[in-house]
């Protein structure tokens, strides 16, 4: 329990500070509304029992006042009513804002680089548990603990009135209300945790998997794995058909539960009352009135019922969300390097985060302002690190990086269900079309663009489906080259084209570079030779730093692959 509550303090903590005001006010119309409606029940109870012994005689029918009774019921039905109404108004906006301001505060943090270079990892699992887990979270308040509150404030008020009956009788059924109500609902909410989680989890491999058999189906059934996806899927299905059953068969017991604890109630308040009627005590108006808040004492805990058969799954939403809430582990400060300079790494150590050992061991490098430098290597010897690492994306174990700022080309071409207008658009808003065409012609692309049916403003499918992979990666250098930035990061700008393409590319690439520093990523020849220096990587070390005009630079280019 303990563990439960430190898992849902962040939660908690964050609902008071977005909306606390009106959070604390839907608690308290909820709680006005209960009590409103259990003393709607026993004073109209208490009213049509007494009116009916008054009309026995003439006498007590004259004497009888039927204005405070009639009016204290009016008061409690419009109040109950309103408080209702207000309570479902004022609990269901603060909730949504609050989990709005949850979504908010959760993709920006995900915006970030180092966590953004996270998710492009893991996009699936990672956008379902933003979306699901934050939806979980909405059962928090409405179901868990607005109406903890308004039952433990029942308790004490069903004690209270009670007491007026006979003290002893409200002791013990207040006694009851918490030990065996209460107490239900928190053995049901701990029997609920591992169905919970379980049913969260087969919810989420339910959802991949049915996605990677629906998109990955034609990759699937060319390597002879179409049937084993989809008996991963109906596993997944069984996995949570199982977790509903047992969460039904929970709820199945509560609900019993609460039946045979509101009876047992009830009995015992009905043969107190009649024993104390029968000694002359109490009433019959009494009577009934003590018997129809015992009836109604239950209802409170009963509504937790739902709460708490979902606690597994909002606990593990919250703990998966709650890290998430504080400000996500940024890079450190890319400091402005020296005059002269457009960047400059001393003894860097960095890698990915969940990698075993940092990919860089230790480099230390530094680039003219206008030079252009060529990182060469074997593949995994940290050339794409090294621009993530200069574009900010990850953090460094130690050492120091100072970079001017840099845009960068990464090996995925990542274009979106939008115009090419659109795409384009994303690097420079305000660029006309002018100024999108020169720079696809600048990408080789203008030709290719124009011959589309509706030449800028035709509509790409996900992930740029109607380009050609050639295509697609010139349209994300088109979008590079439309950066005002002192510092392009690319990486292996030129895969995927022929190689006359490629070359036209690449020269009008160096020219529209102009006064700019390059960083180009690469194991082409071609890529490289558009380089005044090519820097060979090892291990995460410097191995060979050479100048063009120099036979080292030479010997490194042609180790390089040809076109």
């Amino acid at each position: 329990m303990k563990r439960s509550l430190t898992t849902l303090l962040p939660i908690i903590k964050l609902f008071w500070m977005e909306r606390g005001a009106s959070l604390a006010l839907g608690a308290a119309l909820s709680a006005l509304a209960m009590l409103a409606g259990g003393g709607l029940l026993g004073l109209s109870g208490w009213f049509i029992t007494a009116s009916a012994f008054a009309g026995l005689s003439a006498a007590s029918a004259i004497i009888f006042d039927v204005f405070v009774p009639s009016a204290g019921i009016r008061l409690f039905a419009i109040g109950r009513t309103a408080a209702r109404y207000g309570e479902r108004i004022v609990t269901h906006d603060a909730t949504l804002k609050v989990l709005a301001a949850l979504r908010e505060r959760l993709f920006r943090g995900w915006a970030e680089p180092a966590a953004a270079a996270m998710m492009i990892r893991r996009p699936a699992k990672l956008l379902f548990r933003l979306t699901n887990d934050v939806d979980a979270l909405d059962s928090l308040y409405l179901r868990v603990l607005v109406p903890a509150v308004v039952a433990i404030l029942a308790a004490f008020a069903v004690t209270i009135a009670l007491c007026l009956i006979d003290p002893i009788l409200g002791g013990l059924a207040g006694l009851w209300l918490v030990a065996v109500c209460l107490g239900l609902s928190l053995a049901a909410g701990r029997m609920a945790l591992m169905p919970g989680r379980r049913r969260a989890h087969a919810m989420e491999a339910l959802r991949a998997r049915s996605i990677d058999l629906v998109a990955g189906q034609a990759e699937l059934a060319m390597v002879g794995q179409l049937q084993a996806q989809r008996l991963a899927v109906d596993e997944a299905d069984r996995r949570l058909a199982e977790a509903d059953d047992a969460l039904n068969r929970i709820d199945s017991g509560v609900a019993a539960g609460f039946s045979l604890a509101s009876t047992s109630l009830l009995t015992a308040t009905l043969l107190t009352v009649a024993f104390l009627a029968r000694q002359g005590t109490i009433g019959a108006p009494a009577a009934a009135f003590a018997l129809l808040i015992a009836f109604a004492a239950t209802e409170p805990f009963a509504a937790m019922r739902r709460g708490v058969l979902e606690l597994g799954r909002t606990l593990l939403a919250a703990k998966r969300i709650a890290p998430r809430l504080r400000p996500v582990a940024a890079t450190q400060a890319i400091t402005r390097p020296e005059v002269g300079c457009a960047l400059q790494l001393e003894t860097v150590v960095a890698g990915h985060e969940g990698a075993a050992r940092p990919v860089l061991q230790g480099l230390s490098l530094s680039l003219a302002v206008g030079e252009r430098l060529a990182v060469v290597g074997p593949s995994g010897v940290g050339k794409s690190t090294l621009l993530a690492l200069l574009a900010g994306e990850i953090a460094t174990s130690s050492g120091s990086v100072a970079c001017l700022p840099s845009a960068r080309l990464t090996q995925r071409s990542e274009l979106f269900q939008d115009t090419v207008r659109g795409n384009l658009q994303l690097a420079a808003p305000d660029a006309d079309d002018s100024r999108l065409r020169e720079v696809l012609a600048t990408a080789g692309l203008l030709e290719d663009i124009e011959a589309l049916p509706h030449d800028l403003s035709a509509r790409l499918g996900e992930g740029g489906a109607g380009l050609s992979g050639g295509q697609s990666r010139r349209l994300t250098l088109a979008r590079l080259l439309l950066r005002d930035i002192p510092l392009w990061l690319l990486d292996e700008p030129t895969e995927g084209l022929d190689a006359d393409t490629a070359r036209a590319v690449l020269e009008r690439l160096a020219s529209a570079a102009g006064g700019r520093s390059l960083v180009i990523a690469t194991h082409i020849r071609r890529e490289a030779a558009l380089a005044d220096r090519i820097l060979l990587l090892d291990g995460g070390r410097v191995a060979a730093d050479a100048l063009r005009g120099t036979s080292e630079f030479e010997t490194l280019l042609h180790r390089l692959r040809p076109d």
